[in-house]
């Protein structure tokens, strides 16, 4: 079965121009058919290797993005913000869609060929590998079958970064902002098999047009600086929720996106977890400034006469250590912290975790997981059966129920634990009378017989009647 992409969709298109028509100007991209005798315009060349090149001047780049502003009902900006555009699509809308198609229209309009896209965490980077695979034929028939190379940055094999500088044709490295963000990290360290060089240098050379999907997550200085040091020809920036909008483009909220019928009502279920204090736990709860002095509210497990019992604590400056406000325990070894940042809400401790107002940190993510997968496969069967025996005989509606999980291989693998717990909810469910088709005897089944068994269970009834 091969997914089918509907091409013609004019929100995504529109989105798609947004940033595409802020080069306009730019010198062409050669034909495919033109020899290559050395740099084009739209590249620049070095020791290290093959460059976008940006011909346009920043007054024109500034007109452009008033146009583009100006034709999506969006006010104009007086100054360029740095080359950072920002384009916002409600969750659900094709936002991965849209920038990697970006990318393809780039590449085919103005011959830029050096992008990367930068993810704040595992499970996106897994999920745009996943697109990039998928969508790959549907964007061959799109623009020509260009060549195209795309992997995920792996620190034990930096030489890749070499052919990624080097290629004159389109290339897209996938990146998580922690492989980068710190003068430690192997990217930014000298290396014998990169001639000494370090592996960024090649990066920079490559002058590459950057993504960053979800940039909210990616908001400390710390981050910020690191996201400068690629030497990003531009920065594309995509969420449904930005925390700074720099040079909007296009925006398509929650509101436009249902009158659209783009997203549909959902409804959202929350699993809470009982204290497990042999974890580090950690909760910004609220983030305060006055004039003298900016101070962070926090609730950590603390050790108080023999017990451990969950307390706020106060701190209101870098190097504030929540091992000795948590009564010395070891667990919080690395919780310094090392910025408290009142204006975008968000505390970053010496360890690299970075939490937000109202975020947590420390929580059992496989048990919570778990629960939830055991309480939408719940909620869907219930669902199917409140439906379905509202329905007239012979019609059908579909429910559809989402899982979004941390990686791939935790589904697709037959040991993975989320289809164990999957299967394993769907069985234990199965046994329940109220999920058993009339008249039909306890049984364990898999997730397809239940499903099944759920969406049709006059058909079964009929057949059992028929057949007795």
């Amino acid at each position: 079965m091969r997914i089918q992409f509907d091409q013609n969709q004019q929100y995504q298109l529109d989105a798609i121009a947004s940033i595409v028509d802020v080069f306009d100007g730019q010198p062409l991209a050669q034909g495919q058919f033109e020899v290559d005798l050395g740099a084009r315009q739209d590249e620049l060349v070095s020791e290290l290797g093959r460059g976008n090149a940006l011909a346009l001047s920043e007054e024109a780049l500034l007109e452009n993005v008033r146009e583009v502003q100006k034709r999506n009902g969006l006010p104009a900006g007086e100054k360029l913000e740095g080359r950072n555009f920002t384009v916002e699509m409600e969750t659900g809308t094709g936002k991965t869609y849209v920038y990697l198609r970006t990318i393809y229209e780039l590449h085919a309009r103005y011959g830029f060929s050096k992008f990367i896209i930068v993810v704040p965490s595992v499970a996106i980077r897994e999920g745009v590998r996943t697109s990039l695979e998928i969508m790959k034929p549907h964007f061959a028939a799109l623009y020509g079958n260009p060549p195209c190379d795309f992997w995920i940055y792996d620190g034990r094999r930096v030489s890749t970064l070499r052919p990624f500088a080097t290629a004159n044709t389109l290339q897209i490295l996938i990146i998580n902002i922690q492989a980068f963000d710190k003068s430690a990290t192997i990217i930014n360290k000298e290396n014998d098999r990169m001639s000494g060089r370090r592996p960024i240098e090649f990066v920079q050379a490559a002058h590459p047009i950057v993504i960053l999907d979800e940039p909210q997550n990616m908001e400390t200085e710390i981050a910020k600086k690191a996201i400068e040091s690629l030497n990003p020809l531009c920065t594309l920036r995509y969420s449904a929720t930005h925390k700074n909008v720099y040079n909007l483009l296009y925006r398509l909220g929650p509101v436009k996106a249902y009158d659209l019928n783009l997203v549909k009502r959902i409804e959202v279920d929350s699993v809470l977890e009982s204290e497990d204090f042999n974890r580090p736990y950690v909760c910004v709860e609220t983030i305060a400034a006055t004039k003298t002095k900016v101070t962070a509210k926090i609730e950590i497990d603390v050790r108080m006469a023999g017990e451990i019992k969950r307390k706020t604590v106060a701190v209101s400056e870098a190097g504030a250590d929540l091992r000795a406000l948590s009564g010395g325990r070891d667990i919080y070894e690395g919780y310094s912290v090392e910025e408290i940042n009142a204006g975008e809400g968000y505390v970053t401790f010496s360890n690299g975790v970075t939490l937000a107002t109202g975020q947590s940190h420390g929580n059992d993510p496989d048990a919570v997981m778990r629960a939830q997968i055991f309480e939408t496969v719940k909620e869907h069967l219930d669902k199917e059966l409140k439906i379905h025996r509202a329905l007239p005989e012979g019609r059908r509606v579909k429910v559809l129920s989402l899982f979004f999980i941390d990686r791939v291989a935790n589904y697709v693998n037959p040991d993975g634990k989320i289809r164990r717990w999957f299967v394993e909810a769907c069985q234990t469910l199965a046994a329940r009378e109220r999920y058993r088709p009339p008249g039909a005897a306890p049984r364990r089944a898999g997730p397809q017989r239940l499903f099944r068994a759920v969406a049709r269970p006059r058909k079964r009834h009929q057949r059992q009647n028929r057949g007795g």
